[in-house]
């Protein structure tokens, strides 16, 4: 007799439809056994050989050698590289993922920080590019904001770790030795990783968060808004998630599903503050989709788009009403965050060094006419210096700058400047690329 396959249907149930399947002259189902892979291939296709498994392990090896040997080749022949790397975990193993960029001569349009540094060093050795690794860009975890800040080729002192991504356990990258062991054993200062590019996509995900709730410190008229509105939002959020009528009327008056519906009705100052809430980020959001692009976004579009991003909040100052602490918390987020790096004269230069930019992404080039620019001591200090250090013609970036053209083919012209500007645009300003990547790299353990 056949056994109750749900707990919830009684065993005599169970019989009784067998009783009347066999009354009835009807035979229950058979339980039949899935023919394997093989036996499916052979019967459909008997001509068909199918390899067995030590045949396909062996050609995939055999693939994975030559990809790489194709790959140590290419990077041989290139001068400068970039690398971009995240660490993750997937059923119970952890494994480290590196993407690496270069840019082409024709310029056409538990993870500790030690064992990062020590697998980072294995794998600029094993492709032949330490050397030529100018930046290394990785997101603001603390395991490797300490590995850059123990063992990168500049130790930053603006690098805190108290500043690392909150989404970061820490706990995760504790381990516990023997004091006897850790006496005895290399210091690790063997590694030497390139210089440190925090992700600027982090980084604005941080002024977006962390740093805009500091506004409602500064003022408690839009504390109480902020805090009235928001929660409305969140409950219709929650009632279109759960109801499925709610959600439909949402679509039919809409003609679209709402990401952060509303299900109570909002007054005018609180429709007023959203309108405001989503002039005031939309901004910080096309900044951090800019700097996010893998084949138009060189490491020379992060000061000019940081730059332009606090002209245009700036510039809200003045239309706002509501939304002003947020305005004030967004700017003292980017110069907390970004404040460095837009003194740090590597980066100034690989923004001039971009014929789309050159000096004009500058708070005195939206005023001042290109003459005016070159007569600019102030101007000429700031961007001059990072570079007569690294060309040898001044008259050379003379020439490069008064150019009208604003295509990368102009580099071809200017033999020292091309030479620098792939050194220094080389790198890349956000660590997406490799997120998006190694983002389903989970079903490399997944049986398919």
């Amino acid at each position: 007799m056949l056994r109750a396959a749900n707990k919830h249907v009684p065993q005599a149930t169970v019989d009784k439809l067998v009783i009347n399947f066999i009354c009835e002259g009807l035979q229950p189902f058979a339980v039949v056994e899935q023919p394997s892979f093989k036996e499916l291939v052979t019967t459909l296709q008997p001509q068909a050989k199918v390899i067995s498994r030590p045949t396909v392990r062996a050609r995939i090896c055999e693939a994975a050698d030559h990809m790489k040997m194709t790959l140590v080749a290419a990077l041989d022949k290139v001068k400068f590289v970039a690398t971009i790397t995240d660490c993750c975990s997937a059923h119970q193993k952890s494994y480290l993922g590196v993407t690496c960029h270069w840019i082409e001569e024709e310029l056409r349009g538990s993870h500790t920080f030690d064992m990062l540094a020590g697998a980072l060093e294995d794998i600029h050795c094993q492709y032949k590019i330490r050397g030529k690794d100018v930046r290394t860009t990785t997101d603001s975890g603390s395991n490797f904001v300490k590995a850059f800040h123990m063992f990168g080729a500049q130790n930053d002192a603006d690098e805190d770790e108290d500043e690392a991504d909150p989404e970061t356990d820490l706990t995760d990258h504790i381990d516990y030795h023997e004091a006897s062991a850790i006496l005895d054993e290399d210091s690790g200062l063997e590694y030497q990783l390139p210089p440190h590019q925090r992700c600027a996509c982090h980084l604005l995900n941080l002024v977006a968060t962390t740093d805009t709730a500091l506004a409602e410190s500064m003022n408690d008229t839009y504390k109480r808004l902020s805090h009235a509105t928001f929660a409305k939002c969140q409950a219709i959020w929650n009632k279109t998630c759960r109801s499925h009528l709610a959600n439909e009327v949402v679509e039919d008056k809409r003609e679209l599903q709402i990401i952060r519906p509303n299900a109570t009705r909002l007054s005018p100052a609180e429709v007023a503050f959203l309108r405001e809430y989503c002039t005031t980020m939309k901004p910080l959001v096309k900044a951090s989709n800019i700097l996010q692009s893998e084949s138009t976004s060189f490491m020379g579009w992060l000061l000019p788009v940081i730059q332009q991003l606090l002209s245009k909040l700036s510039r809200l100052e003045t239309s706002n009403n509501t939304c002003v602490p947020l305005i004030r918390a967004l700017q003292n987020g980017l110069q907390k965050r970004f404040g460095p790096m837009m003194e740090d004269p590597e980066l100034a230069a690989a923004a001039v060094l971009l014929p789309k930019f050159k000096t004009s992404w500058t708070d005195r080039a939206d005023h001042e006419s290109e003459d005016q620019q070159r007569e600019s001591s102030d101007e000429d200090e700031f961007f001059s210096r990072p570079i007569s250090r690294r060309l040898q013609s001044a008259v050379e970036l003379d020439g490069y700058l008064a150019c009208a053209t604003d295509t990368m083919e102009l580099l071809h012209s200017f033999s020292d400047i091309k030479n620098l500007s792939l050194k220094l645009n080389t790198a890349l300003p956000a660590s997406a690329v490799c997120e998006r990547l190694f983002s389903c790299a989970g079903l490399l353990f997944t049986a398919k």
